[in-house]
């Protein structure tokens, strides 16, 4: 892994950052080879509170975390924790599924191979005219099905997911519902 590590009102000292990557770096126990990835740290003080934010971009699955706390050291404990999870939780569902689809046990692993070329980045919704367009965002649309969808956009911590439909190729959206269930927008084919 290759860090890139930044400070916002604060100065990343050789202890903060070898603690960072001491703490990361454990994360790699969960895969079969080190992953290749960088890994991007922005750590800042707002409000007398401490704030980590690390991504992972990684073969089909971006690691995303924030966390905040009085201590920085603690949030970076608190952090780490949190990508474990996520990196559970994949795993756990890719294991599943390819057990349904009888494919070889290690899919978590190829799938970690096979990209570091097409990084997923989120697009902000855009809406009509009048409405001033402040950041916009170019991604690749992976194709997955609805499920896959809901776990990613679960693991970015964002509302909704853009991807493509496995099945039929078209654009859809997930979303998470008020009522804390997901919803899916398809095309209307007129």
């Amino acid at each position: 892994m290759k860090f890139n590590i930044r400070g916002e009102n604060l100065e990343v000292t050789e202890s903060i950052s070898s603690y960072v990557e001491k703490k990361i770096c454990k994360l790699e126990r969960y895969f079969e080879k080190p992953p290749t990835s960088d890994v991007y740290v922005n750590l800042g003080v707002y409000n007398d509170e401490q704030v980590i934010e690390v991504t992972i971009p990684m073969t089909n699955l971006l690691l995303r975390a924030e966390e905040r706390h009085s201590d920085l050291y603690a949030a970076i404990d608190l952090v780490v924790d949190k990508l474990e999870r996520q990196i559970r939780k994949y795993k756990t569902k890719v294991n599943r599924k390819s057990r349904q689809n009888g494919a070889p046990k290690h899919v978590f692993a190829e799938l970690e191979q096979e990209a570091l070329e097409s990084q997923l980045n989120q697009e902000e919704m855009e809406e009509d005219a009048g409405v001033e367009i402040v950041r916009t965002k170019r991604f690749n649309l992976k194709p997955m099905d609805s499920e896959e969808a809901v776990l990613q956009m679960d693991m970015l911590g964002h509302a909704f997911y853009v991807f493509t439909n496995a099945v039929t190729g078209d654009t859809n959206v997930v979303y998470r519902r008020r009522d804390g269930r997901y919803g899916l927008i398809e095309p209307n084919e007129a």
